[in-house]
């Protein structure tokens, strides 16, 4: 009986994976083509389409503001350009951290992980989604180079109401382009990527939250502390 009982269960969960592999979007299209977001202002949502050209607002890597990008990396996932899309020490940290607090307190998503979830999947909470973006993560660090993956996530991450990508946060908030974002200014946008509609209330007061200010000085420091940045401008 307990033979029979882990043989099915066995064929069970190769059966899942093998509709998972099925369903899972060819992750190559990202090498040549581009995630456009779309936002619904009147539901509040947002959808992603794979078009063939830079879609309005679109900003290259090389565009970006160096400074800016590195406060977004530091902040979001320090260990990126080394990873093979799983960060597995901030994966245990975070696990103990959430099992000490008894609750989920704390994520460890990777850039990669995070291109994965807003490109290809829904935003629900299951088993089944959490299994497919971990296929896709490995699928997109396999086939597309780090610096495609990080000018994607920096073009579609959400980063205020309705506003995604860089080059519209940069204009939204600082009323200029992505290339000129300074270190602070590229720490308050990575400040904001968490939680961009709970945190962007330091921008609708026009003044920072303590919450806002700790975290932008603690992103300037961890910049110095590798020497992208001055000690005097933290």
């Amino acid at each position: 009986m307990r033979f029979a009982l882990i043989l099915a269960s066995s064929a069970c969960f190769c059966f899942l994976l093998l509709t998972i592999f099925r369903s899972v979007a060819d992750v190559g299209v990202l090498r040549t083509q581009y995630p456009r977001v779309l936002f619904d202002a009147k539901t509040q949502t947002s959808s992603v389409e794979i078009v063939r050209r830079p879609p309005p607002g679109w900003v290259s890597l090389k565009d970006i503001s160096p400074i800016a990008r590195d406060a977004i990396i530091i902040s979001e996932d320090a260990a990126f350009w080394t990873h093979n899309g799983f960060d597995w020490d901030q994966l245990w940290d975070a696990f103990q951290t959430n099992l000490e607090r008894g609750r989920f307190v704390r994520g460890a998503s990777t850039i990669t992980q995070q291109v994965s979830k807003n490109v290809f999947l829904s935003r629900e909470k299951t088993i089944l989604r959490k299994l497919a973006e971990a296929i896709l993560t490995m699928r997109i660090e396999r086939h597309v180079s780090k610096r495609r993956i990080l000018e994607i996530y920096l073009n579609v991450a959400e980063m205020g109401p309705g506003v995604y990508g860089i080059g519209n946060a940069s204009v939204y908030y600082f009323k200029h382009s992505a290339s000129a974002l300074s270190a602070k200014e590229g720490a308050f946008l990575a400040m904001l990527l968490p939680s961009p509609k709970r945190y962007g209330v330091s921008y609708r007061k026009r003044t920072l939250t303590p919450f806002a200010s700790s975290a932008i000085r603690g992103i300037l420091v961890k910049l110095a502390a590798v020497h992208k940045i001055g000690r005097a401008h933290v």
